[in-house]
């Protein structure tokens, strides 16, 4: 049975940061697709980063937990105090956070399946890379693409056991089904068909939620995001529902 969609309303990086989570030691964000976590030396231009926004609203020192690319939007995490971030780090080094992500890709994908695939470091290290993913929707738009008359989609349901740079893209990319607005692990033409169609250039890659034991009361914790007003759109167009998973 479809079900709803739940969209976050658009945010510019000059209003308020959504928040979705917030205790007395950790704080999580609805990081908008297009801002960077932290400043980095290859977009030596960009003036402002989630890190800074967040503890400038909030008052105080905030550190990443974890990073999630620029171009995907979606669940960010930050410790409050160095010993939590600690703890938390070691979680995600673990494999013992839980990440789902949702991504619109290229063609119908299987059912479900498991992509044990390993990643090269940018040293040269192969490093091993293992993501699990299930079809949640399909689509065929009357688009001819190609020397296809139709083009079609899938709304897949990804998790991550490793967390390995780029993973979920290049993993996609592998199975020859890559997202839709990734670059460069992406389509091209795919790309350039929706920007000049759709007026769409945001990569769509949702990090809809974590889970993890909280590491100072060591409940278990549930932080989840709204999908944002581009991905929203694209889901109408593609005629899906979908309700944030619980």
């Amino acid at each position: 049975m479809a079900k709803e969609i739940f969209c976050s309303k658009s945010a510019t990086f000059t209003t308020v940061l959504p928040i979705i989570y917030q205790d007395s030691d950790l704080v999580a964000i609805s990081k908008p697709h297009g801002l960077l976590v932290h400043r980095s030396r290859i977009a030596k231009d960009v003036s402002e980063v989630a890190l800074q926004l967040l503890r400038d609203q909030l008052g105080q020192p905030v550190y990443p937990a974890h990073r999630i690319d620029r171009k995907t939007g979606g669940v960010l995490l930050f410790a409050l105090s160095s010993p939590v971030l600690t703890a938390l780090q070691t979680q995600f080094m673990n494999n013992e956070v839980e990440k789902r992500y949702l991504a619109i890709v290229r063609g119908h994908t299987e059912d479900k399946g498991e992509i044990d695939y390993p990643l090269r470091r940018d040293d040269g290290k192969l490093q091993e890379a293992f993501t699990e993913y299930q079809t949640l929707e399909r689509a065929e738009l009357p688009v001819s693409f190609g020397k296809h008359p139709t083009s079609r989609y899938s709304l897949v349901a990804v998790k991550p056991r490793t967390g390995r740079q780029h993973q979920i893209r290049k993993h996609f990319n592998h199975i020859r089904h890559p997202i839709i607005g990734d670059r460069p692990h992406g389509c091209n033409k795919q790309n350039r068909l929706f920007k000049e169609r759709w007026q769409m250039e945001t990569m769509l890659l949702h990090a809809e939620s974590l889970r993890f034991t909280h590491p100072v009361t060591q409940q278990k914790i549930l932080v989840e995001a709204s999908l944002q007003t581009e991905f929203c759109r694209m889901m109408n167009l593609m005629g899906w529902k979908y309700e944030t998973a619980k």
